[in-house]
């Protein structure tokens, strides 16, 4: 900057003063106008209307389920998790009965249902100190996973950079060699957790429901159990005792609008019923048609038809029915004589697991008259764990000790022929019931029989009907059970015995029947023009009759449908040749192009369904090898299933030019396609 002159800096500092003097004088006028203006609006402003103050709602939190089983087990200090996949109830009570164990071991375990938690964190539990997960797995249909296992089962698939190397596992696996894909799930679970870097700790169980499933599972077990102690290194504790799950209270003075009278799930669900209807909450269907289907002999077969208007139930042909069943009331009323109890009691089961999401073995609070009416199993052979928790309540020694050997694998236990519990209890279809009867010495108390005794499960049954046809009704066909034991008493099948007193009207009430459908891949082909080939002997028609009333409803749509073949069989043409009305109605029509029927006894050598498959091999393996065929079959597995796929074997290798291996694979080929389906029991 160049300098000023001494005349020019006093000039500029005489107008700088002159210029602090006026700002000085400006900013006092400003500031007292603005506090006259604020001082205004504060003494005329209007005042503001009082807030009204609203009472707080007492709004009960949202209760959250506990969906980390790390958190859980790390809470309530468990180290044993035990999984279950189960469809019918016997994988969850292996899982129950191995988390028992665990107590005897100086360990502490927990049952775990996979759809109720997040099964990520299997790579957590290292976690948690000497730590192991098992794995009781069912497989279902067609080597599917359970219900409850399915998401568990599309997390393994999914996930392949997951690093399970921390995780110790062991698998018991529940099936039937009679079916195809034996034990497929459990032996899936051990090879892919293994796959993933798992630690298998002890070698996979299997158990073969068409054997002695408890047998395999008790041999497993004692096993297993060994093999733990020396891999964390402890001893068992040596304590035998029956360890309670349950303590039980009795409501003395209770709302009975709070009690459960045979609802599956939730609280007065058959007096308010509410879509969606699943397992957990069954539509009380009324049923309008149940009549005879056959015309003579000493078996019961039975149609019935329920009715769904209103219930926005939808279910495609193939699809399976699932009814709730009660036991029969003059075998709950003799169970309560033989214990000298009264059934109208009301009373809870409480988990002493607080922290468990289990809380009651069954609804509760409810009478121990509809726990055994609706909840309980009270006609199946009791298991070896339930006869050796009541053996303590026998006070004749000799009980005692039968009852202590049915349940032990010593050599007395050994299947089949002196196994004590084959021969006395499993051979002779012996029920609780009768174990009361023939051992009078034996009362134990009806809430610890409550706590063991399986839950009453739904029965399933293939559905007879087209939607199409029968939008609004749902076909059921089935054969009353009924037999004579070893012991010479009458046993009867808890849910056909049910289905066939379901009169449509009642003392002028309709007749309702708890319902709900579960979905099945035994399908028609997408194409219509795809010839179909149809065998099922007996009630095995069920799926068969809404394939063919699915076929003419399409026919008279004016869409072009290709071969429809049936192949039925039964004893007798005229005493129980099953919808012989409706059969040659359809193929009078054209919607069946073939009808073959088999009556095994109506001559001298027996005659079966796949005697008419070989019979018609030219034809056969027409609509099979060149026009692409889908092949069904619905029945019998043990016998009859496994003879029609030894037929198609036979005309593959027989017109196909093959080998029995090359014959066997073309078969396996045909399945893996969709194109060869199964709907089987045993």
């Amino acid at each position: 900057m160049a300098d000023m002159d001494p005349a020019t800096t006093t000039q500029t500092e005489s107008m700088m003063e002159e210029e602090a003097s006026l700002f000085s004088s400006l900013d006092i006028i400003l500031v007292t106008l603005l506090a006259g203006v604020v001082l205004y609006f504060v003494m005329n402003r209007k005042k503001p209307e009082p807030i009204p103050e609203f009472k707080k709602l007492d709004t009960p939190a949202p209760t959250t389920r506990e969906t980390s089983f790390i958190e859980k087990m790390k809470k309530t200090g468990k180290n044993i998790i035990v999984f279950y996949g189960s469809q019918t109830g016997t994988g969850e009570e292996f899982a129950n009965r191995l988390s028992k164990d665990a107590q005897r071991y100086g360990m502490k375990g927990m049952a775990a249902d996979p759809e109720e938690y997040e099964m990520g964190e299997l790579s957590r539990l290292s976690e948690i100190p000497n730590s192991l997960a098992i794995f009781c797995m069912a497989t279902y249909g067609e080597g599917d996973p359970t219900d409850n296992a399915q998401d568990f089962y599309d997390w393994l698939q999914e996930n392949d950079d997951e690093d399970l190397s921390g995780l110790n596992y062991t698998v018991f696996a529940l099936g039937n060699k009679t079916y195809e894909h034996y034990n497929a799930m459990g032996k899936y679970v051990d090879k892919r957790l293994e796959e993933l870097g798992a630690k298998r700790i002890f070698d996979l169980g299997l158990g073969d429901d068409d054997g002695n499933l408890e047998e395999d599972f008790v041999s497993w077990r004692e096993q297993f159990w060994p093999a733990v102690c020396e891999h964390f290194g402890v001893e068992a504790l040596g304590d035998e005792s029956s360890i309670r799950q349950y303590v039980v209270k009795e409501h003395t003075d209770i709302n009975m609008n709070k009690v459960y009278t045979g609802e599956i799930g939730r609280l007065q669900s058959f007096e308010v019923q509410k879509p969606p209807f699943d397992a957990k909450n069954p539509f009380l269907a009324p049923v309008t048609v149940n009549r005879r289907l056959n015309k003579a002999g000493d078996r019961h077969l039975m149609h019935l038809e329920l009715d769904i208007t209103g219930s926005k139930i939808r279910y495609e042909s193939g699809d399976h029915v699932a009814v709730f069943p009660t036991n029969d009331s003059a075998l709950v009323n003799k169970l309560g004589q033989l214990l000298g109890v009264d059934l109208d009691v009301v009373i809870s089961l409480n988990n002493l697991d607080e922290e468990s999401n289990k809380k009651h073995p069954f609804p509760c609070p409810t009478t121990y008259r509809t726990a055994l009416t609706h909840y309980l199993d009270i006609t199946q052979s009791p298991r070896t764990n339930v006869l050796y928790e009541l053996a303590q309540y026998a006070s004749d020694p000799k009980d005692q000790e039968n009852m202590r050997k049915m349940a032990s694998s010593s050599p007395e236990g050994k299947f089949p022929t002196s196994n004590l519990h084959w021969s006395w209890v499993l051979d002779s279809c012996r029920s609780i019931i009768h174990i009361l009867e023939d051992m009078p010495s034996l009362k134990p108390p009806i809430d610890h029989l409550c706590e063991l005794l399986p839950r009453l499960q739904a029965r399933y049954y293939s559905i007879a009907s087209s939607s199409k046809v029968h939008p609004n009704s749902i076909h059921i066909c089935a054969v009353v059970v009924e037999y004579e034991t070893k012991t010479g008493r009458t046993n009867k099948g808890v849910a056909t015995n049910w289905l066939k007193n379901k009169l449509v009207t009642d003392n002028g009430h309709k007749s309702t029947v708890p319902m709900y459908i579960r979905k099945s891949q035994f399908r028609l082909p997408f194409k219509a023009t795809n010839p179909v080939i149809m065998i099922g002997p007996g009630t095995g028609i069920a799926p068969f009759m809404g394939f063919i009333q699915e076929r003419g409803w399409l026919k008279q749509q004016g869409k072009e449908v290709g071969e429809t073949v049936m192949y039925f069989g039964c004893r007798h043409k005229n005493e129980d040749y099953l919808y012989q009305e409706e059969l040659e109605e359809a193929e009078k029509t054209g919607v069946l192009t073939q009808l073959n029927v088999a009556f095994s006894r109506d001559q001298e050598h027996k005659v079966y369904v796949q005697h008419h498959l070989k019979k018609n091999k030219e034809n056969i393996w027409k609509l099979v090898n060149s026009e692409n065929a889908h092949i069904y079959i619905c029945g019998d597995a043990r016998n009859m299933a496994k003879d029609v796929q030894a037929a198609f074997y036979e005309i593959t290798e027989e017109l196909g030019g093959m080998t029995r291996t090359q014959a066997t694979d073309y078969v396996k080929k045909l399945m893996t396609k969709g194109r060869y389906s199964q709907d089987v029991w045993s």
